[in-house]
């Protein structure tokens, strides 16, 4: 597997509820973050993750693009909380040691039902 389809693969498992089953088959265990509302040690964000996933049980994650640059890797998708909710566009910046996440960047934004841009967030 590339670095690109684990990337994917851990954010579907994570989306999925099932974020301790993602970080133990993707995350290093030096992994550190820059998710702003979290300490920056892996287990902050897992913890954060698995009660998103009980606050958020029907949340669905689309990748819409995913690059791989040697040990990098962007992902560009939207998330949906709830049925019926708010669409984010969201950007993973993955850094891998070997075959594993040692670093990850995000950003997230709401995609508003009225917004003016003829393009789109997608």
């Amino acid at each position: 597997m590339n670095k690109k389809d684990a990337a994917v693969s851990f954010l579907r498992l994570a989306a999925s509820g099932k974020a301790r089953g993602a970080y133990e088959k993707y995350v290093h265990p030096d992994f550190r973050h820059h998710n702003v509302y979290f300490r920056g040690d892996g287990e902050s964000l897992l913890v954060a993750m698995e009660e998103n996933a009980r606050q958020c049980p029907d949340k669905v994650f689309e990748p819409i693009r995913a690059f791989e640059d040697g040990d990098f890797v962007i992902v560009h998708g939207k998330v949906r909380l709830t049925p019926g909710g708010s669409d984010y566009v969201l950007i993973h910046i993955f850094r891998f040691a070997g075959d594993l996440i040692i670093e990850e960047w995000e950003a997230a934004s709401e995609v508003p039902k009225d917004s003016p841009n003829e393009n789109g967030a997608f």
